[in-house]
């Protein structure tokens, strides 16, 4: 089952960071953010992911194809047949240990999130995939997620989590079912945090217009339909859309306190 990351937009909101690079790429405690997301998912044993790039996607790209020598000693032998030897910075251990497929889709800088869903159609060729955002961490339990959603059959799942009302507000009552999808609430208890498993058919009801918000049409469409559902989150998220969320996220990480690092 392939897991899809929105990585294309600009990150205004963080601008101390991502003036030069992309927010998927902005570090907790010397790594990407989205190595942290694409590491909860491994952990789970989803190891195949398309990334939808935009903003300076060029540099997530870079950071992959040379993720070997970003995250090793190396001895590098100059010349014609130029040789590289990795060196595992801890005993015993693999110089890259991660395993994952990575698809790298280049769904235009000024797109919307729906239409950069969209144009990632061809890469899903099972009957279900994941969806989560570039730029924020979590405890999920996916295996609990994807048993959910399996459960109910609907069309889709957003995880649910609380916060102040500065994201995407559910309208989500005992049965979980989502009645309503406000991508600019004034307040609430339940909020879009992201982590969606989705059956394939809805990308049919996605438009071929880079135009296209996800969550102001599509998912508005399906709760009116009674087609989306929500996974109650109650453990740890956190969405990194400032600098303030950054160096709280940074602080977790530092201390040995992060609540998303599940993986050994």
């Amino acid at each position: 089952m392939k897991v899809v990351i929105l990585c294309g937009g600009q990150g205004t909101r963080l601008r101390e960071e991502t003036e030069y690079r992309p927010k998927p790429l902005v570090e907790i405690g010397g790594r990407p953010i989205l190595w942290h997301i694409m590491k909860l998912y491994a952990a789970y044993g989803l190891k195949q992911f398309v990334l939808c790039l935009g903003y300076k996607g060029w540099l997530l790209k870079e950071y992959f194809l040379n993720y070997k020598a970003y995250n090793n000693d190396f001895t590098l032998q100059l010349g014609f047949d130029r040789a590289v030897e990795y060196h595992p910075r801890e005993p015993g251990g693999r110089s890259t240990p991660e395993d994952w497929r990575i698809t790298f889709a280049d769904t235009g800088l000024n797109t919307m999130t729906g239409g950069r869903v969209k144009q990632i159609a061809p890469y899903i060729t099972d009957d279900e995939f994941l969806l989560t955002y570039g730029d924020g961490v979590a405890d999920v339990d996916i295996d609990a997620l994807l048993r959910f959603h399996r459960s109910h059959g609907k069309v889709g799942t957003v995880t649910a989590v609380g916060s102040p009302g500065r994201y995407g507000e559910l309208a989500v009552d005992g049965e979980h079912a989502v009645h309503g999808f406000a991508e600019k609430p004034s307040g609430g208890s339940s909020i879009n945090g992201g982590f969606f498993v989705f059956r394939r058919e809805f990308l049919d009801r996605l438009p071929d217009d880079p135009g296209c918000v996800m969550e102001l049409g599509p998912l508005e469409e399906l709760a009116r339909d009674g087609q989306l559902m929500a996974y109650r989150h109650p453990g740890f998220w956190q969405a990194m859309d400032t600098y303030r969320e950054f160096v709280l996220l940074n602080d977790l990480w530092n201390r040995g306190e992060a609540p998303w690092k599940i993986w050994k």
